[in-house]
Protein backbone atom coordinates (compact mmCIF):
# COMPACT_ATOMS: atom_id res chain seq x y z
CA UNK A 1 0.00 0.00 0.00
CA UNK A 2 1.53 3.19 -0.89
CA UNK A 3 1.87 6.23 1.64
CA UNK A 4 -0.42 9.17 1.66
CA UNK A 5 0.57 11.82 -0.29
CA UNK A 6 2.45 14.93 1.24
CA UNK A 7 1.07 17.78 -0.81
CA UNK A 8 -1.73 18.13 -3.27
CA UNK A 9 -1.20 21.24 -5.90
CA UNK A 10 -4.71 22.19 -7.66
CA UNK A 11 -3.75 23.56 -11.11
CA UNK A 12 -0.94 21.85 -13.54
CA UNK A 13 0.10 24.94 -15.41
CA UNK A 14 3.45 25.97 -15.35
CA UNK A 15 3.97 26.85 -12.15
CA UNK A 16 2.09 23.77 -10.25
CA UNK A 17 4.27 21.19 -12.60
CA UNK A 18 7.71 23.08 -11.70
CA UNK A 19 6.37 23.10 -8.08
CA UNK A 20 5.75 19.14 -8.19
CA UNK A 21 8.63 18.70 -9.70
CA UNK A 22 11.20 20.17 -7.15
CA UNK A 23 9.00 18.54 -4.34
CA UNK A 24 9.11 15.31 -5.61
CA UNK A 25 12.62 15.67 -6.48
CA UNK A 26 12.70 16.44 -2.22
CA UNK A 27 11.29 12.88 -2.07
CA UNK A 28 7.65 13.94 -0.84
CA UNK A 29 4.91 12.25 -2.55
CA UNK A 30 2.35 14.55 -5.13
CA UNK A 31 -0.78 14.49 -6.51
CA UNK A 32 -0.95 16.65 -9.24
CA UNK A 33 -4.78 17.83 -9.91
CA UNK A 34 -5.29 18.30 -13.90
CA UNK A 35 -8.40 18.43 -15.39
CA UNK A 36 -7.33 17.86 -18.78
CA UNK A 37 -4.55 15.17 -20.12
CA UNK A 38 -0.84 15.96 -19.91
CA UNK A 39 0.25 16.55 -23.47
CA UNK A 40 1.89 13.09 -25.29
CA UNK A 41 3.72 15.06 -28.27
CA UNK A 42 7.53 14.61 -28.29
CA UNK A 43 9.71 16.85 -25.98
CA UNK A 44 11.17 18.73 -29.30
CA UNK A 45 10.17 22.20 -28.98
CA UNK A 46 10.52 22.34 -33.00
CA UNK A 47 7.41 20.75 -33.33
CA UNK A 48 5.50 22.43 -30.34
CA UNK A 49 3.44 24.70 -32.77
CA UNK A 50 0.35 25.36 -31.44
CA UNK A 51 -1.11 28.22 -33.45
CA UNK A 52 -4.20 28.73 -30.80
CA UNK A 53 -1.27 29.30 -28.27
CA UNK A 54 0.16 32.73 -28.69
CA UNK A 55 1.67 32.71 -25.02
CA UNK A 56 5.11 33.77 -24.30
CA UNK A 57 7.25 35.10 -21.12
CA UNK A 58 10.00 36.82 -19.88
CA UNK A 59 11.80 34.46 -17.64
CA UNK A 60 14.50 36.02 -15.68
CA UNK A 61 17.58 33.80 -14.88
CA UNK A 62 16.31 33.32 -11.00
CA UNK A 63 13.48 31.39 -13.23
CA UNK A 64 15.89 29.38 -15.72
CA UNK A 65 17.81 28.14 -13.00
CA UNK A 66 14.26 27.08 -11.17
CA UNK A 67 13.24 25.01 -14.87
CA UNK A 68 17.03 24.43 -15.20
CA UNK A 69 17.06 22.13 -11.79
CA UNK A 70 14.40 20.10 -12.68
CA UNK A 71 15.56 19.82 -16.38
CA UNK A 72 12.85 21.53 -18.43
CA UNK A 73 14.47 24.50 -20.03
CA UNK A 74 13.02 24.42 -23.57
CA UNK A 75 16.32 24.23 -26.56
CA UNK A 76 16.84 27.08 -28.30
CA UNK A 77 14.03 27.26 -30.64
CA UNK A 78 11.99 27.25 -27.70
CA UNK A 79 13.76 30.04 -26.17
CA UNK A 80 15.41 32.82 -27.42
CA UNK A 81 18.02 35.25 -25.32
CA UNK A 82 17.34 38.46 -24.58
CA UNK A 83 20.40 40.74 -25.40
CA UNK A 84 19.06 43.82 -25.68
CA UNK A 85 15.87 46.07 -24.22
CA UNK A 86 14.96 49.07 -25.72
CA UNK A 87 12.31 51.21 -24.25
CA UNK A 88 10.92 54.27 -26.08
CA UNK A 89 8.63 57.13 -25.63
CA UNK A 90 6.22 58.06 -27.75
CA UNK A 91 7.97 61.78 -27.54
CA UNK A 92 11.77 60.86 -27.19
CA UNK A 93 12.34 59.51 -24.85
CA UNK A 94 14.70 56.49 -24.24
CA UNK A 95 15.86 53.53 -22.38
CA UNK A 96 18.48 50.89 -23.36
CA UNK A 97 19.40 47.54 -21.28
CA UNK A 98 22.68 45.51 -22.67
CA UNK A 99 23.62 42.19 -21.72
CA UNK A 100 27.46 42.91 -22.09
CA UNK A 101 27.28 46.13 -19.92
CA UNK A 102 24.89 44.43 -16.73
CA UNK A 103 27.93 41.67 -17.29
CA UNK A 104 25.41 38.45 -17.85
CA UNK A 105 25.15 36.44 -20.75
CA UNK A 106 21.56 37.47 -21.44
CA UNK A 107 19.14 40.06 -19.78
CA UNK A 108 16.19 37.32 -20.19
CA UNK A 109 14.64 34.59 -22.40
CA UNK A 110 11.17 34.57 -24.22
CA UNK A 111 10.16 31.32 -23.93
CA UNK A 112 7.15 29.48 -25.74
CA UNK A 113 4.66 28.26 -23.59
CA UNK A 114 3.76 25.55 -25.51
CA UNK A 115 7.59 24.23 -25.32
CA UNK A 116 7.91 24.63 -22.07
CA UNK A 117 4.52 23.18 -21.19
CA UNK A 118 5.87 19.86 -22.62
CA UNK A 119 9.04 19.79 -20.95
CA UNK A 120 7.45 19.58 -18.04
CA UNK A 121 4.59 17.67 -18.94
CA UNK A 122 6.92 14.73 -20.10
CA UNK A 123 9.26 15.35 -16.57
CA UNK A 124 5.97 15.05 -14.57
CA UNK A 125 5.34 11.75 -16.76
CA UNK A 126 8.43 10.29 -15.67
CA UNK A 127 8.62 10.98 -11.83
CA UNK A 128 7.47 8.17 -10.00
CA UNK A 129 6.77 10.57 -7.11
CA UNK A 130 3.73 12.53 -8.64
CA UNK A 131 0.57 10.40 -9.63
CA UNK A 132 -1.72 12.83 -11.73
CA UNK A 133 -5.83 13.36 -11.26
CA UNK A 134 -8.72 15.07 -12.44
CA UNK A 135 -10.02 15.77 -8.90
CA UNK A 136 -8.15 16.62 -5.79
CA UNK A 137 -6.77 13.93 -3.50
CA UNK A 138 -6.11 14.51 0.30
CA UNK A 139 -3.08 15.38 1.74
CA UNK A 140 -1.27 16.74 4.46
CA UNK A 141 -1.16 20.33 2.59
CA UNK A 142 -2.82 21.98 -0.53
CA UNK A 143 -1.15 24.18 -2.76
CA UNK A 144 -3.48 26.10 -5.17
CA UNK A 145 -2.27 26.96 -8.33
CA UNK A 146 -5.11 27.00 -10.33
CA UNK A 147 -5.03 30.79 -11.70
CA UNK A 148 -6.12 34.55 -11.15
CA UNK A 149 -9.99 32.46 -11.59
CA UNK A 150 -9.34 29.90 -8.71
CA UNK A 151 -12.07 28.15 -7.50
CA UNK A 152 -10.07 26.45 -4.40
CA UNK A 153 -9.81 29.97 -2.98
CA UNK A 154 -13.36 31.18 -3.89
CA UNK A 155 -14.49 27.89 -2.05
CA UNK A 156 -12.39 28.86 1.35
CA UNK A 157 -13.96 32.66 1.06
CA UNK A 158 -10.52 33.86 0.73
CA UNK A 159 -10.93 37.52 -0.23
CA UNK A 160 -9.34 38.66 -3.68
CA UNK A 161 -8.63 42.68 -4.14
CA UNK A 162 -8.75 43.19 -8.02
CA UNK A 163 -8.05 46.70 -9.10
CA UNK A 164 -8.72 46.69 -12.99
CA UNK A 165 -7.17 48.36 -15.38
CA UNK A 166 -8.91 50.70 -17.88
CA UNK A 167 -6.79 48.40 -20.26
CA UNK A 168 -7.26 45.35 -22.49
CA UNK A 169 -4.05 43.08 -23.65
CA UNK A 170 -4.21 41.98 -27.37
CA UNK A 171 -1.36 39.23 -27.75
CA UNK A 172 -0.32 37.35 -30.79
CA UNK A 173 2.97 36.39 -33.06
CA UNK A 174 3.85 38.00 -35.86
CA UNK A 175 6.81 37.40 -38.62
CA UNK A 176 9.07 40.55 -39.64
CA UNK A 177 11.00 41.00 -42.63
CA UNK A 178 13.83 41.84 -40.29
CA UNK A 179 15.66 39.70 -38.29
CA UNK A 180 15.12 40.67 -34.37
CA UNK A 181 18.28 40.26 -33.34
CA UNK A 182 17.75 39.23 -29.79
CA UNK A 183 16.65 42.63 -29.15
CA UNK A 184 13.17 43.18 -27.12
CA UNK A 185 11.12 46.55 -27.83
CA UNK A 186 8.82 48.55 -25.96
CA UNK A 187 6.30 51.17 -27.03
CA UNK A 188 4.69 53.90 -25.08
CA UNK A 189 2.56 56.20 -26.59
CA UNK A 190 -0.57 57.54 -25.72
CA UNK A 191 -1.29 55.70 -23.35
CA UNK A 192 -0.30 52.37 -25.04
CA UNK A 193 2.27 49.98 -24.33
CA UNK A 194 3.00 47.73 -26.73
CA UNK A 195 6.01 44.86 -26.56
CA UNK A 196 7.96 43.12 -29.10
CA UNK A 197 9.82 40.12 -27.92
CA UNK A 198 12.12 37.61 -30.27
CA UNK A 199 11.14 34.34 -30.73
CA UNK A 200 12.63 31.70 -32.80
CA UNK A 201 16.68 31.64 -31.47
CA UNK A 202 19.39 33.69 -32.44
CA UNK A 203 18.74 33.93 -36.18
CA UNK A 204 14.81 34.34 -36.11
CA UNK A 205 12.64 37.01 -37.21
CA UNK A 206 9.72 36.39 -35.29
CA UNK A 207 7.97 37.93 -32.30
CA UNK A 208 4.97 37.61 -29.77
CA UNK A 209 3.33 40.71 -29.07
CA UNK A 210 1.43 42.35 -26.39
CA UNK A 211 0.04 45.30 -26.85
CA UNK A 212 -2.29 47.40 -23.79
CA UNK A 213 -4.80 49.05 -25.21
CA UNK A 214 -8.43 50.92 -24.11
CA UNK A 215 -10.81 48.16 -24.12
CA UNK A 216 -12.34 49.53 -27.54
CA UNK A 217 -9.90 49.83 -29.05
CA UNK A 218 -8.47 46.19 -28.45
CA UNK A 219 -11.86 44.77 -29.33
CA UNK A 220 -12.05 47.03 -32.58
CA UNK A 221 -8.20 45.48 -33.51
CA UNK A 222 -8.99 42.13 -33.31
CA UNK A 223 -11.97 41.76 -35.45
CA UNK A 224 -10.11 44.30 -37.89
CA UNK A 225 -8.62 42.60 -40.89
CA UNK A 226 -5.30 41.21 -40.80
CA UNK A 227 -3.87 43.61 -43.61
CA UNK A 228 -5.66 46.56 -41.62
CA UNK A 229 -4.41 45.37 -38.16
CA UNK A 230 -0.34 44.59 -39.28
CA UNK A 231 -0.64 48.19 -40.82
CA UNK A 232 -1.89 49.51 -37.30
CA UNK A 233 1.14 46.87 -35.97
CA UNK A 234 3.80 48.56 -38.22
CA UNK A 235 2.57 52.20 -37.06
CA UNK A 236 2.57 51.69 -33.56
CA UNK A 237 6.19 49.91 -33.44
CA UNK A 238 7.30 52.46 -35.74
CA UNK A 239 8.17 50.10 -38.70
CA UNK A 240 11.19 49.12 -36.26
CA UNK A 241 11.65 45.79 -37.93
CA UNK A 242 9.94 46.32 -41.73
CA UNK A 243 6.54 44.46 -42.95
CA UNK A 244 4.78 42.25 -40.04
CA UNK A 245 2.76 39.07 -40.90
CA UNK A 246 0.40 38.09 -38.42
CA UNK A 247 1.37 34.10 -37.71
CA UNK A 248 -1.79 33.38 -35.50
CA UNK A 249 -4.49 34.77 -33.81
CA UNK A 250 -4.86 37.84 -31.74
CA UNK A 251 -6.15 36.52 -28.58
CA UNK A 252 -7.42 39.80 -26.03
CA UNK A 253 -8.36 39.66 -22.24
CA UNK A 254 -9.18 42.58 -19.33
CA UNK A 255 -5.63 43.75 -17.24
CA UNK A 256 -5.29 43.58 -13.37
CA UNK A 257 -3.65 44.20 -10.47
CA UNK A 258 -4.47 41.88 -7.68
CA UNK A 259 -3.42 40.02 -4.60
CA UNK A 260 -5.21 37.65 -2.22
CA UNK A 261 -5.31 38.74 1.21
CA UNK A 262 -4.73 35.58 3.26
CA UNK A 263 -2.25 32.98 1.23
CA UNK A 264 -2.32 30.55 3.61
CA UNK A 265 -4.89 28.85 6.26
CA UNK A 266 -6.51 25.34 7.06
CA UNK A 267 -9.77 23.90 6.55
CA UNK A 268 -11.26 20.79 7.82
CA UNK A 269 -9.48 18.56 4.95
CA UNK A 270 -5.60 20.05 5.94
CA UNK A 271 -3.73 23.20 5.69
CA UNK A 272 -3.57 25.19 2.65
CA UNK A 273 -1.26 27.77 0.77
CA UNK A 274 -1.75 29.89 -2.68
CA UNK A 275 1.30 30.36 -5.51
CA UNK A 276 1.27 31.73 -9.01
CA UNK A 277 -1.73 33.46 -10.05
CA UNK A 278 -3.88 32.69 -7.52
CA UNK A 279 -2.15 34.64 -4.98
CA UNK A 280 -1.59 37.51 -7.46
CA UNK A 281 -1.35 39.02 -10.52
CA UNK A 282 0.33 42.14 -12.35
CA UNK A 283 0.27 44.24 -15.37
CA UNK A 284 2.22 42.56 -18.21
CA UNK A 285 4.71 45.59 -18.96
CA UNK A 286 7.70 44.65 -16.77
CA UNK A 287 7.51 40.93 -17.86
CA UNK A 288 7.67 39.97 -14.23
CA UNK A 289 3.81 37.68 -13.95
CA UNK A 290 5.15 34.67 -14.77
CA UNK A 291 8.53 35.06 -12.69
CA UNK A 292 6.73 36.09 -9.79
CA UNK A 293 4.98 32.73 -9.95
CA UNK A 294 7.91 30.53 -10.15
CA UNK A 295 9.65 32.57 -7.11
CA UNK A 296 6.92 31.41 -5.01
CA UNK A 297 8.04 27.93 -6.35
CA UNK A 298 11.56 28.40 -5.23
CA UNK A 299 10.38 29.91 -1.64
CA UNK A 300 7.84 27.29 -1.02
CA UNK A 301 10.14 24.19 -1.83
CA UNK A 302 12.84 25.91 -0.22
CA UNK A 303 11.18 26.42 2.91
CA UNK A 304 9.80 22.84 3.37
CA UNK A 305 13.12 21.22 2.30
CA UNK A 306 15.10 23.03 5.22
CA UNK A 307 12.36 22.24 7.87
CA UNK A 308 13.40 20.16 10.82
CA UNK A 309 12.45 16.65 10.77
CA UNK A 310 9.76 17.02 13.15
CA UNK A 311 7.18 20.01 11.82
CA UNK A 312 5.08 18.11 9.14
CA UNK A 313 4.51 19.79 5.78
CA UNK A 314 1.31 21.74 6.68
CA UNK A 315 3.04 22.98 9.67
CA UNK A 316 1.44 26.53 10.03
CA UNK A 317 4.68 28.49 10.94
CA UNK A 318 6.37 27.28 8.15
CA UNK A 319 3.19 28.40 5.23
CA UNK A 320 3.15 31.81 7.14
CA UNK A 321 6.77 32.31 6.85
CA UNK A 322 6.32 31.54 2.72
CA UNK A 323 3.44 33.45 3.16
CA UNK A 324 4.85 36.56 4.41
CA UNK A 325 8.34 36.30 2.50
CA UNK A 326 6.34 36.70 -1.45
CA UNK A 327 3.86 39.62 0.39
CA UNK A 328 6.90 41.17 1.11
CA UNK A 329 8.64 41.00 -2.44
CA UNK A 330 5.09 41.34 -3.93
CA UNK A 331 4.42 44.76 -2.25
CA UNK A 332 7.56 45.55 -3.77
CA UNK A 333 7.16 44.59 -7.35
CA UNK A 334 3.48 45.04 -7.30
CA UNK A 335 3.79 48.74 -6.21
CA UNK A 336 6.24 49.48 -8.64
CA UNK A 337 4.61 47.99 -11.54
CA UNK A 338 1.17 49.82 -10.75
CA UNK A 339 3.46 52.94 -10.45
CA UNK A 340 4.88 52.64 -14.07
CA UNK A 341 1.84 51.56 -15.41
CA UNK A 342 -0.39 54.79 -14.11
CA UNK A 343 2.87 56.80 -15.41
CA UNK A 344 2.91 54.92 -19.38
CA UNK A 345 -0.63 55.36 -19.92
CA UNK A 346 -1.41 58.71 -19.02
CA UNK A 347 -1.63 61.04 -22.03
CA UNK A 348 -1.44 64.20 -20.45
CA UNK A 349 0.98 66.42 -22.48
CA UNK A 350 3.01 67.39 -19.01
CA UNK A 351 3.08 64.11 -17.71
CA UNK A 352 4.41 62.96 -20.98
CA UNK A 353 6.57 65.57 -20.90
CA UNK A 354 7.94 65.14 -17.22
CA UNK A 355 8.31 61.24 -18.48
CA UNK A 356 10.29 61.66 -21.59
CA UNK A 357 13.11 64.10 -19.10
CA UNK A 358 12.59 60.95 -16.83
CA UNK A 359 13.48 58.34 -19.29
CA UNK A 360 16.58 59.98 -20.55
CA UNK A 361 17.83 60.55 -16.81
CA UNK A 362 17.73 56.90 -16.01
CA UNK A 363 19.31 56.37 -19.48
CA UNK A 364 22.25 58.30 -17.60
CA UNK A 365 22.11 57.08 -14.59
CA UNK A 366 24.39 54.34 -14.23
CA UNK A 367 24.47 52.62 -11.17
CA UNK A 368 20.50 52.88 -10.25
CA UNK A 369 20.26 51.15 -14.33
CA UNK A 370 22.37 48.76 -13.32
CA UNK A 371 20.51 47.73 -10.16
CA UNK A 372 16.89 47.92 -11.70
CA UNK A 373 18.39 46.03 -14.83
CA UNK A 374 19.94 43.37 -12.13
CA UNK A 375 16.72 43.63 -9.97
CA UNK A 376 14.38 42.58 -12.98
CA UNK A 377 16.39 39.69 -13.86
CA UNK A 378 16.10 38.01 -10.66
CA UNK A 379 19.87 38.57 -9.70
CA UNK A 380 20.60 41.44 -7.34
CA UNK A 381 22.09 39.52 -4.58
CA UNK A 382 24.62 37.77 -7.52
CA UNK A 383 27.81 38.91 -8.24
CA UNK A 384 27.74 40.12 -11.93
CA UNK A 385 29.42 36.68 -14.26
CA UNK A 386 29.95 37.53 -18.09
CA UNK A 387 29.55 35.84 -20.69
CA UNK A 388 28.19 33.23 -18.57
CA UNK A 389 24.69 31.10 -18.49
CA UNK A 390 23.05 30.86 -15.27
CA UNK A 391 22.80 27.01 -13.84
Amino acid sequence: MSRPFDVCIRGAGIVGCTLALHLAARQLRVALVMPTPIPTHSSDSSDSSDSSDVRAYALNQASRGLLEAVRCWPDEQGCTAVLSMQVHDGVGGSVVFNAAETGVAALNWIVDVPALEKRLGEAVRFQPLIEVFDTPRPAALTVVCEGRHSSSRDEWGVQWDATPYNQYALASRVQCDQGHAQIARQWFNQGEILAFLPMGGAQGSECAIVWSLSPQRAQTLQAAPVEEFCEALQAASQGALGALHLQAERKVWPLQQALARRWSGTTAQGAWVLAGDAAHTVHPLAGQGLNMGLADVAELARILAQRPYWRSVADPHLLRQYERTRKAEFALMGQANDALQQLFTNAHPVVQALRNWGLNQFERSGPIKQWVARRAMGTQNQPATQGKTPL
